[in-house]
């Protein structure tokens, strides 16, 4: 795996970055990082807590929304102070309307480990003990079971967070995964021994732990962490093509790209050359072989190519967009895990105002900026694999790859079939990809009698981007196989022509795992199943880095 395991990872509210988000989510070769609370988080909490309880326990203190009063269009309400904590538990019951399958483990760690972190930094004001309770469950492996529908990403992610405050609480109704097992929340509270099943909610505990869209960024971690690996190994996989293509190498030369100079154009230029140096097959030499099932014109030299169709010409304007797509997702990422989300927030008071504590509503609850940039992910990474689609439909295309084998066929013409209908597999994902990247950050439905009456969607936005990714790994790791395929194929008839230091290297790392199909048709599901992993266990790249190191 290319992440490396943390041991421990201390939460501030202010310092949590994405690779640490992912060492405790998924982990590393079997192993997860433990997570802490800093003291000095612990002493602020402390601080504030003992004020709300010294202060603001009394039915004459003011009303401060969700802490003492009701919620929506109950704002107004004021809840007394013996039924703050009936308030905390009937909040998470009336809140559980979640639909639908359930978000993976991973996920629940995520966003557990980002509801702790967000409360750190002491903004929210739940009780210490409520932190110590979230990272109790992830250090032990207990994963709420939290339906993946049903937020609209406004007041935060309130039906997935609800289920997994009642995880917390201990509720009867609430499930939890344990050591591969789903089961209620309490079995797995006394199976791990992590301290009292039931779990009192006292002021502000339920409504914190429930207001936010930590579902929605836990999601959005994980797939534009995950975007990124993606985009490096279509580099590789564009490699690899342009070898299998003999293709025309001025397309990358760095005087274009300075000409027109984005920084992701320029980058992805920088990439292909650094992976093919000292390549000859893409050279006019290698072009003048012709290939058994090459159509040549034979009034014009094999030089006259010129230049090559757009997805291998065009690679650096259509990648480069991508580049600095993540770029900028990777800010509001990285803002948005260390930002408090819930409403209301507590505040300290200059001394000069008399010290203290006051509370503040406000929205940083909506989920608008997650909304908008896990769409753009959906967008950049839907063109990313379009266009290796379109790379590889070329492949198994004599006329349009210069020769070829037709299908990258192998064994007995006609008894054998080759690769048209793994590629036509990926169309069928180029098309759901398609459909799953129109924006969901547009929509507005008004919620809760029109006291929401504009809310982000941001939670089914970074779902779909995370299905976009998913569906584009697969995308990427086939163009990977089919290209390797290509030039085993052509390896006699161009053996005096060498692949470049990169391409080589990604080259003999795909055929360590995958033996070229060469005796006719095999099973080619579990061929695609190892392509894929190629992109989910990063083994490829690292074969690439650990010969000439960090190309991307």
């Amino acid at each position: 795996m290319t992440n490396t395991t943390i041991s421990t990872v201390t939460i501030d509210g202010f310092n949590l970055n994405a690779q640490q988000v992912v060492s405790v989510a998924r982990g590393a070769n079997g192993s997860f990082a433990k997570v802490a609370l800093a003291q000095s988080s612990r002493d602020a909490l402390k601080q504030s807590r003992d004020y709300i309880e010294a202060t603001w326990m009394h039915d004459e203190a003011p009303m401060m929304y969700s802490f003492n009063t009701g919620v929506g269009l109950l704002k107004d309400t004021r809840i007394k102070v013996e039924h703050i904590e009936l308030f905390q538990t009937q909040l998470i019951k009336a809140h559980s309307a979640g639909i639908g399958e359930p978000f993976s483990e991973e996920v629940s760690r995520a966003t557990m480990l980002l509801r702790a972190n967000a409360f750190a930094s002491n903004y929210s004001a739940p009780r210490v003990e409520v932190v110590d309770r979230l990272l109790a469950f992830i250090n032990a492996g207990i994963h709420p079971v939290m339906p993946q529908k049903g937020s609209v990403g406004a007041s935060g992610d309130l039906a997935p967070l609800s289920y997994l405050a009642a995880a917390i609480a201990g509720f009867d109704e609430a499930e939890v995964m344990y050591q591969g097992r789903r089961m209620p929340a309490p079995q797995a509270i006394i199976e791990a021994d992590i301290g009292p099943v039931q779990f009192d909610l006292k002021a502000k505990d339920a409504s914190a732990l429930i207001n936010g869209c930590t579902a929605t960024l836990a999601v959005a971690v994980l797939a534009a962490h995950d975007a990124r690996h993606l985009l490096t190994d279509a580099c590789l996989s564009l490699g690899l093509t342009l070898e299998a293509m003999r293709a025309e190498m001025s397309a990358f030369d760095p005087r274009i790209q300075q000409a027109r100079p984005h920084a992701g154009q320029i980058k992805t230029a920088q990439v292909v050359r650094s992976l093919l140096k000292g390549s000859t097959r893409t050279t006019h030499e290698a072009r003048a072989v012709q290939l058994p099932d090459e159509l040549r014109r034979t009034d014009i030299p094999y030089t006259a190519r010129i230049q090559d169709v757009y997805s291998l010409r065009c690679s650096p304007q259509v990648y480069g967009p991508v580049f600095d797509a993540l770029d900028y997702i990777d800010t509001i990422v990285d803002k948005e895990i260390n930002s408090a989300t819930d409403n209301p927030l507590i505040f300290s008071k200059d001394e000069a105002d008399g010290g203290g504590f006051e509370i503040i509503s406000g929205g940083n609850f909506h989920g608008q900026y997650l909304a908008q940039a896990m769409d753009l992910l959906a967008m950049s990474i839907t063109d990313l694999g379009s266009i290796c689609e379109r790379r590889v439909a070329r492949l198994i295309d004599p006329t349009l790859s210069w020769g070829l084998p037709r299908n990258l066929m192998s064994g007995v013409r006609g008894v054998n079939t080759g690769y048209p209908v793994v590629q036509c597999s990926l169309s069928s994902l180029v098309m759901e990809n398609r459909t799953l990247s129109m924006p969901g950050s547009v929509d507005s439905i008004p919620a809760k009698g029109n006291s929401e009456d504009h809310v982000s969607n941001s939670t089914w936005c970074a779902r779909k981007a995370a299905t976009v990714v998913a569906n584009t790994q697969y995308i990427v790791g086939v163009e990977m196989l089919l290209a390797a395929q290509a030039l085993t194929m052509t390896e006699e008839l161009l053996k005096e022509f060498k692949l470049g230091e990169g391409t080589q290297s990604a080259y003999d790392e795909i055929r360590r795992q995958i033996p070229a199909c060469l005796e006719g048709d095999r099973w080619f599901h579990n061929d695609i199943q190892t392509a894929h992993s190629f992109i989910t266990s990063g083994s490829v790249r690292d074969a690439v880095r650990a010969k000439i190191g960090q190309f991307v």
